[in-house]
């Protein structure tokens, strides 16, 4: 009788994570139900062969155990997380916290149903005073990776130490007036350097300890705020709202970083099957050179179209994704991106 007790004990911890490859899920009747709306889409989409970059998904299982365990993580869990960072690592070639190649990951909700703004998220962790160092020579861009730690301790800070992102926004608007620019990709390594001892300096005020540097820390904390905000207030109402249940819950998913804030190379955007403020039958997007994620939604900087055709309809100076970047690569995965988005959302 115990030998099953614990048989099923295990088996129940060791279906609470999954990694986006995982061939349990075609398994899961309702995978939205237990990964979320994210983890779901992003399981489907390594199906269809699309190139996800790796990550796991903290299944909304954990959400309930987590506030059932006086709102800590499991030991088991903690262990389930610890090796899945693992595989990450050995598919990226990189290592959590690691001096010389540094592995960086994303925090993401995501809950059953899309609640949007009403979640957290947090980019970039795993950076702190040394690994950014590390970063710094390895992709030999020290403005990039000073861009990516000051966003990491912003959104870190915002996130799970409850401090007011409008002290941070004031900051970097001061030193732009004093370096003599408008925007933010304007600002350099230097002046990136400064404005971190400024945000660290912030946290030690507000906190009494210094920002955090050990990456598991950073993770682990990271988990628990993003879960935590399932009870935020705001995201309480939004429910309310829309009546969404209380006891859903929500998962959490962690995934390999992807930089968009690396060069004018580099993007980032949000794309939709149909142009959501007329419901025509389009491909439609918004994007922003040299960003991440948070850009396009933040205000301090106008997004551009994807296509060429939603810029001429909008009357736009601003060039497109399509005549600035190679769209050819893009294209080829767009019948697929149609057919998921469709069925999924």
């Amino acid at each position: 009788m115990l030998r099953a007790i614990l048989n099923k004990q295990r088996y129940f911890l060791s279906n609470l994570i999954f990694n986006f490859n995982n061939k349990k899920i075609k398994n899961i009747k309702n995978p939205k139900n237990l990964l979320g709306g994210k983890g779901a889409n992003l399981a489907e989409m390594g199906k269809l062969g699309m190139p996800v970059p790796p990550g796991f998904t903290i299944s909304t299982e954990v959400c309930d155990i987590f506030y059932k365990n006086k709102k800590k993580l499991p030991k088991q869990v903690l262990k389930s997380i610890h090796l899945e960072l693992k595989n990450i690592e050995k598919f990226t070639g990189k290592k959590f916290g690691d001096l010389k190649n540094p592995l960086l990951v994303s925090v993401r909700s995501g809950a059953r149903i899309s609640m949007p703004g009403m979640m957290d998220t947090i980019l970039n962790l795993g950076l702190n005073d040394q690994t950014v160092k590390a970063l710094t020579k390895k992709t030999s861009n020290g403005r990039f990776a000073k861009d990516s730690y000051r966003r990491f301790i912003q959104m870190y800070s915002n996130v799970v130490l409850n401090i007011e992102g409008h002290l941070f926004e004031s900051m970097i608007d001061n030193q732009k007036l004093s370096s003599g620019v408008l925007l933010d990709t304007q600002l350099d390594e230097n002046d990136w350097d400064e404005l971190i001892e400024r945000f660290k300096n912030l946290v030690k005020k507000k906190t009494k300890k210094n920002f955090p540097q050990n990456v598991e820390e950073q993770l682990y904390s990271a988990i628990s705020a993003v879960f935590l905000s399932w009870e935020s207030q705001r995201a309480k109402t939004y429910r309310k709202l829309n009546q969404i249940p209380d006891h859903w819950g929500t998962a959490v998913n962690i995934q390999s970083m992807v930089f968009g804030n690396m060069g004018n190379d580099c993007s980032t955007g949000v794309v939709f099957t149909r142009n959501p403020s007329t419901g025509e039958n389009v491909f439609y997007g918004e994007y922003l050179i040299n960003a991440q994620g948070e850009d396009v939604v933040a205000g301090t900087r106008t997004p551009q179209h994807i296509t060429k055709k939603a810029k001429i309809t909008a009357g736009s100076k601003s060039p497109s994704l399509e005549e600035v970047m190679d769209f050819s690569n893009l294209q080829i995965f767009f019948p697929h991106l149609f057919q998921l988005l469709l069925i999924l959302f």
